[in-house]
């Protein structure tokens, strides 16, 4: 199999095992996903999903099973930003749906595709705990909450200058 980690990385991946007692590997399967989400551009394939259940030695069926089931994994390649809005009960009584709508509209995409320009990929996502803040979306390691049509077109135009800032 290949190994898509380098070593620092896999001496993290041992170091996350080891925080769990003998045979209970799979207990690592978390983060170690996230380890090799983050170094395959940011999803999964089945060849590196393959490849955590041989270093967690674990059926990889039973990798398949966490990552489908989590919305924070990604099964095909997404774009630079990806928007998860909520669409739980809370959510779609302020709006959810409109903005939901609107983003699709914007950038001309549906709800699980990625825009022509790879920047953006809109997911729908259950209850991320904040009702309170409703309608609202995560959009990598940080909320946007209260969402309107004209914060919407704002956290796409900040993104759009962050990315061309980069380029």
């Amino acid at each position: 199999m290949t190994n898509i980690f380098s070593p620092e990385k896999l001496a993290r991946v041992k170091e996350l095992i080891s925080h769990y007692p003998e045979g209970k590997q799979k207990s690592a399967i978390l983060p170690v996903l996230h380890l090799a989400q983050d170094n395959s551009g940011g999803w999964l394939s089945t060849e590196t999903m393959d490849y955590v259940a041989e270093l967690l030695h674990i059926l990889p069926v039973e990798v398949y099973e966490v990552a489908t089931f989590y919305s924070m994994y990604n099964m095909k390649p997404v774009g630079k930003y990806v928007f998860e809005v909520c669409q739980t009960g809370p959510c779609m009584i302020n709006g959810s749906d409109e903005i939901i709508q609107y983003i699709q509209d914007t950038l001309n995409i549906k709800v699980g595709e990625t825009s022509s320009d790879g920047l953006f990929t809109l997911k729908t996502v259950e209850c991320l705990g904040a009702c309170g803040y409703a309608p609202m979306m995560q959009l990598g390691k940080f909320y946007r909450e209260h969402l309107t049509k004209e914060k919407v077109d704002a956290i796409i135009a900040e993104c759009r200058k962050i990315s061309a800032a980069n380029n």
